[in-house]
């Protein structure tokens, strides 16, 4: 298919040896490499146009081989290879200035469609400026209100202490409360979730404490329970305000004994288990409201740290947006180049009910309805251009200096018939207060479309 020089830096003998076969049976030309110092010696030897680059390699970091490759060779396309528990670090290698990544396993499809893509695209920009950004876990992003987070987490980690993790929905919780796991000395021990808002209240008690069987209707077999299924690790009880009463005062009993007796047992069973919980509620409200009892809040509310939404994070925004943005593009075989500034400028100022789950779905939106190239107003969902334009133009202003003159056909005639529609378009948003859906459904059109007229009036004025 081609003679362009393919070179494949992967430590494992038996993977390299697929991998060169598959690609040599599709047409490429291959040379290999199984260590990062090798692999250097080939980039610089043979100039390869594509690099398929394992990250974890004996005696270098990938991340630092691939900045090594990318300054010498700006316009080389990389392919990074991870394995699943090492994606944020592929995603980190997107931003600097990777084609795209494979995780493994992948087939054979996969991969050839990926090689061929790298082959037809040119090296994308890079979108990030240094591999060491000063991150932790899987989080993204470096506002003040995040390095705050990481800071609590970096502290906390090294402690048995309970961590009452709060914030809004979609915020990243979960993360934080892997991350504290994975920074502590259980990290090698279990890490078990428990959504107390997911599962029945008759059956919570079996799911953390475990049964035995023959205990209830339907116990065909034993079942052991979160607590002990994270025994020496980290249990995680997210949305914990959700968590029956009844079943409240027996957890109490838990954290004060350090023991677990599943249903139908006779005798109590000793664990070592950290505990962190999450909830996006108000876990003081909850008290006053007698849903949640005291003595177990302060039980539980040891170390609090809250979770900014992503309206206050910032910068983050994009970097989130743009990172996220090349592991979805990846996921789904799509090239994307980064987002328009116009989107960016939209998603600095949205506010993000959803938070961080609410900007990936409009991400995996872009990204499944579009080919690739850069992320346009265009490409966003009706929905988003609803909210944001119906937010941008804020309350009704009766008092606005820049309101539209009163139309007449004496006043549109001489006009060209662009700002003939630009005049019609400005008093029909006047006339509804500023509100854009409502304008658009008199026009007969799509928010979206007036968003993006809008802003092209404001850029040709600008310019």
């Amino acid at each position: 298919m081609t003679d362009a020089p393919i070179l494949l830096i992967e430590d494992t003998a038996s993977l390299r040896m697929v991998y060169e076969a598959l690609l040599h049976r599709a047409g490429h030309r291959v040379e290999s490499a199984g260590t990062a110092q090798a692999g250097l010696a080939a980039f610089r030897k043979f100039s390869p146009s594509v690099v398929l680059l394992d990250l974890m390699l004996p005696d270098r970091d990938g991340l630092d081989l691939m900045a090594d490759m990318l300054r010498a060779d700006p316009g080389c396309r990389i392919i990074v290879v991870t394995a699943n528990g090492s994606i944020n670090k592929a995603v980190e290698a997107m931003r600097i200035g990777a084609q795209e990544f494979l995780v493994k396993p992948f087939d054979e499809q996969r991969l050839l469609a990926v090689v061929d893509n790298a082959l037809r695209n040119p090296a994308p920009r890079p979108l990030a400026a240094s591999p060491g950004a000063p991150t932790l876990g899987d989080f993204v992003g470096q506002s003040p209100a995040m390095m705050s987070v990481y800071d609590k987490i970096r502290s906390v980690a090294r402690s048995m202490a309970t961590v009452f993790i709060t914030g809004e929905s979609g915020t990243g919780k979960e993360l934080c409360a892997q991350a504290i796991h994975d920074h502590s000395a259980r990290a090698q021990a279990p890490f078990i979730a428990l959504n107390c808002a997911a599962i029945p209240s008759d059956l919570m008690e079996s799911e953390v404490f475990g049964h035995l069987r023959g205990s209830f209707t339907g116990a065909v077999s034993d079942k052991i329970g979160a607590a002990a299924a994270a025994d020496g690790g980290t249990l995680f009880l997210d949305e914990v305000c959700e968590m029956d009463l009844a079943l409240q005062t027996k957890f109490l009993r838990f954290l004060q004994t350090s023991t677990v007796q599943p249903v139908g047992a006779t005798r109590p069973r000793k664990v070592n288990v950290r505990i962190v919980c999450a909830t996006n509620r108000d876990p003081l409200e909850e008290v006053s409201r007698g849903r949640f009892r005291e003595d177990l809040y302060y039980r539980l509310h040891v170390v609090p740290i809250r979770m900014p939404p992503l309206r206050d994070r910032g910068s983050d925004i994009i970097t989130i947006a743009e990172a996220m943005l090349m592991r979805l593009a990846a996921e789904e075989g799509r090239s994307f180049d980064g987002l328009d500034p116009q989107v960016q400028a939209l998603f600095q100022h949205h506010r993000w009910p959803g938070n961080v789950r609410q900007l990936i779905n409009v991400l995996r939106n872009v990204v499944v309805l579009n080919e690739g190239g850069l992320v346009s107003m265009q490409m966003l969902p009706s929905d988003l251009l609803a909210q944001a334009g119906a937010i941008a133009d804020g309350p009704p202003d009766t008092g606005r200096q820049d309101a539209p003159p009163p139309l007449s056909i004496e006043s549109l005639v001489g006009l060209t018939l662009a700002e003939i529609e630009q005049r019609v378009i400005e008093a029909t948003i006047a006339e509804v207060n500023g509100s854009l859906p409502a304008a658009a459904r008199i026009l007969g059109v799509s928010p979206s479309t007036l968003y993006r007229k809008r802003a092209g009036w404001v850029r040709d004025a600008a310019e």
